[in-house]
């Protein structure tokens, strides 16, 4: 149901001088009457907050990665240099396409997952029952609950009983008796029966909407943004030193200003990891497409990289470990019966038809166990909320009519002799956190206990094996619900969520997840804290659940996971749609996203070290020959041959982590400069070789450069593709192919010629040869490295 706030201070006006007609029902409110008061309250609705497209297309151009290529793009046109300027704005475009092609497909995906017809409700307006749309819903207004019928606003009731399903607001499973006074609250089910009510709150002033307001301001900055950040900070700092040194070494060499300028501009160029954000996207992109072949719809593709990170999950209890549907546990048969004469006298008393789900879990049972001399039902009178039972009258085998009656036990025992067993017995079943019914048959005055029916919302099939794989993944589940602590345990230790429960009430400051297995009794305002608790303990969490009362707390985990029978507001705050009943999806998440995870990792890494590489490699380069070694569009083919084309590494054969990753951008740094460092000596060689050996010219330099970043730039890519030796597991095709066509566009560009000029076969083989002997030296290196720095 859509909900929205206009004026957050309306409060519901007291309806006294309503009028009232003969058979005492309120007139409702007039259409004159309705309209001024939703000019002043606005509509039952909660604003849309998704992004309009083309501020999500231009949100693309402003970041850091952007900035940069921006500045660049008007150096290059500053100097006249349009080519250059052109091939630059195409990356520049080409990223942020690529990001808002796969958001906007998410979100589309999402939206068809949430449509459906829009909501109406039966008001009394002008003195008649009228059908209007549930968004001009407004305080005052009378409306009739009917069966089946979805609660549109919160509301108070007036006359009339329902059955009524809050746990998509509640988390409690068991419907709830409702009557004249009762408070009911925008998006409860309709169970069982027929009520009039009037509406006390709408927008975001009702229970529903309060949370979708919560939604709203929640917000956590996803690890991969912070790593982005990161490591383009790093890389600007270290390289904006470099070039200031380089500019200063430049100047007083006495080069022009025509050659400095473009110096400065090629080594701008270098520093920039213009393909990272791409490359993140598109590793995203494909996770997501393998995710949903198992079930899983990511709604934000950063959501499959904060799988790989995430060390503790929240788990809602109703319709997440359990499967939101009551079930007959046990049934406790007194003296003079057996279990399936109890069920059958218990499914006469209960109504036909399947709203009920008391009734329905009843005559489920029932069904299974048939008896043939069961009473012929004569007579049913459905459930009184006042006498808390329902009652069937029947006959027996010998044509006398029987009363049987089925309800709450309190109720059905003061109509039997008293029975201590029977009393043990009931408190016993509660305690274990059952719903207890008793049972009894007889003449009126003369009624005897039959037995007693457990009832219980079982846990799901699947959920004890789940949450020990995700315990062997290294994440720790916890429940967390806001049903009674009694219960919750009894869940809990079912599925193998053993620990302390939290008492109800509100989350300690500085709790940790080690410290207790279940939350319970909690409200939506609880689960958000106690995610943003967690979050600041430095946890990175995952919040799993399925109702509006659950969306405050998605919306604020780093992985926010819905199930498949999530409200449309939870699905809205998760990053997350399981999209296949059950919760396997969730362990396919975070195994796809450790995948994913290795990728990016690899990927970043490599960035790392030829960004620092290739900004050092032109300053050394300017020692050693006194002029620049590259050209911006040398630079520009270096930065699509290398960057662009290892974006292939997103389609790598990774192991996944036994453990959750961590971005630690400081111990990849430095692994990237001491890595670095060695593929700086290896360039540096090679130049000093072409110069001082080979006798190349400035021109034949600037080639050679360009093919040994390039070569090297490859090698570099093998050799750290596997946190193992290089050997271990072998690249996936699509990396092998873009290696391929890596090599053979920069060897023919330098042996033809083109942009450049052209170098002897043997010399850019030669330099390919030496590549691929670096990168097992590389990879020797990297071991030690790879293991004091915890990367893995």
């Amino acid at each position: 149901m859509t909900l929205n706030p206009a004026a957050a201070t309306v409060s519901a006006p007291k309806n006294d001088s309503l009028p009232v007609l003969k058979e005492g029902l309120p007139a409702g409110l007039t259409t004159d009457e309705a309209q001024r008061r939703l000019g002043t309250s606005g509509r039952n609705a909660v604003p849309d907050t998704s992004v309009h497209p083309a501020r999500m297309a231009l949100i693309k151009f402003w970041a850091p990665v952007p900035w940069m290529l921006e500045a660049a793009v008007v150096l290059e046109i500053s100097l006249g240099k349009y080519v250059e300027a052109a091939i630059i704005g195409a990356l520049l475009l080409f990223n942020a396409a690529l990001g808002f092609v796969q958001e906007s497909r998410a979100q589309a995906t999402l939206a068809a997952l949430k449509s459906r017809l829009a909501l109406t409700a039966t008001v009394r307006r002008d003195g008649r029952w009228v059908n209007i749309p549930a968004t001009e819903l407004v305080i005052g207004d009378i409306a009739k609950l009917s069966l089946g019928g979805v609660v549109a606003a919160d509301m108070r009731l007036s006359s009339g009983e329902v059955l009524l399903d809050q746990s998509m607001l509640t988390g409690e499973s068991v419907p709830i008796e409702a009557g004249s006074g009762v408070e009911t609250f925008a998006g409860a089910l309709v169970r069982r029966g027929e009520a009039v009510a009037e509406v006390t709150a709408t927008g975001v002033r009702t229970k529903f909407g309060r949370t979708a307001e919560l939604v709203r301001t929640a917000h956590v900055a996803s690890s991969q943004e912070k790593a982005v950040l990161r490591v383009v900070r790093n890389l600007a700092a270290f390289n904006g030193i470099v070039i200031a040194v380089l500019m200063v070494y430049a100047y007083f060499l006495g080069l022009p200003l025509a050659e400095i300028v473009p110096l400065v501009l090629t080594a701008v160029l270098a520093s920039i990891p213009v393909a990272l954000p791409a490359t993140f996207t598109l590793a995203g992109a494909l996770g997501a497409k393998a995710l949903a072949k198992r079930g899983v719809l990511p709604t934000r593709l950063s959501a499959v990289d904060e799988a790989a990170t995430m060390d503790v999950l929240c788990v809602d209890k109703t319709g997440t470990l359990t499967l939101n549907a009551l079930q007959v546990t046990t049934v406790r048969a007194m003296s003079g019966f057996d279990s399936p004469h109890v069920l059958a006298l218990a499914a006469l008393a209960s109504a036909d038809g399947g709203q009920d789900p008391v009734d329905a879990a009843i005559r489920t049972e029932a069904s299974k166990n048939c008896v043939s001399d069961a009473p012929d039902m004569i007579d049913f009178l459905p459930f009184d909320p006042a006498k808390k039972m329902s009652e069937a009258t029947a006959t027996d085998a010998s044509g006398a009519h029987v009363r049987i009656v089925k309800g709450a036990y309190a109720m059905v025992i003061a109509l039997t002799q008293p029975s201590t067993s029977a009393s043990a017995s009931a408190d016993d079943l509660e305690k274990q956190g059952f719903r207890v019914l008793a049972v009894a048959v007889g003449p009126q005055g003369g009624m005897t206990l039959a037995g007693l029916i457990a009832l219980s919302d079982p846990p799901r099939p699947d959920s004890t094996a789940l949450i020990a794989e995700l315990r062997g993944l290294g994440v720790q589940s916890l429940m967390v619900t806001g049903d009674a602590p009694a219960t919750a345990a009894i869940v809990a230790s079912a599925v193998g969520l053993n620990g302390a429960v939290c008492p109800a009430g509100a989350i300690p400051s500085g709790v940790e997840p080690g410290k207790f297995a279940v939350f319970a009794g909690v409200m939506p305002e609880d689960k958000y804290k106690l995610v943003k608790e967690f979050q600041r303990g430095g946890h990175t969490v995952g919040m799993c659940g399925d109702g509006a009362n659950d969306a405050p707390a998605l919306r604020q985990a780093q992985i926010g996971i819905a199930v498949s029978t999530a409200t449309d507001v939870a699905k809205s705050a998760a990053g997350m749609v399981l999209i296949q009943p059950g919760l396997a999806g969730i362990v396919a998440a975070v195994k796809e996203g450790r995948v994913t995870f290795q990728r990016i990792l690899t990927y970043t890494l490599t960035s790392i070290i030829k960004k620092i590489v290739t900004v050092l490699f032109l300053a050394i380069g300017l020692v050693m020959t006194g002029h620049a070694i590259l050209t911006p569009l040398l630079m520009v083919i270096v930065m699509i041959t290398g960057d662009f084309l290892s974006m292939s590494l997103t389609t790598d054969n990774v192991e996944p982590s036994a453990y959750p990753n961590a971005w630690r951008i400081g111990n990849l740094t430095i692994a990237g400069v001491i890595l670095g460092f060695c593929l700086l000596a290896f360039c540096v060689a090679v130049l000093g070789i072409g110069k001082f050996n080979l006798n190349l010219g400035t021109g034949a330099l600037c080639t050679l450069t360009f093919i040994v970043l390039v070569f090297g730039g490859q090698a570099t890519v093998y050799a750290v593709r596997q946190r193992q030796h290089l050997w271990r597991a072998r690249p996936s095709r699509w990396l092998v192919a873009s290696t391929f066509a890596d090599v053979l566009i920069a060897s023919t560009l330098a042996v033809v010629g083109i942009a450049m000029t052209p170098l002897p076969v043997s010399v850019v083989a030669g330099v390919l040869l030496a590549s691929v002997v670096f990168s097992f030296g590389l990879d020797v290196v990297k071991i030690p490295v790879f293991a004091r720095l915890r990367i893995s």
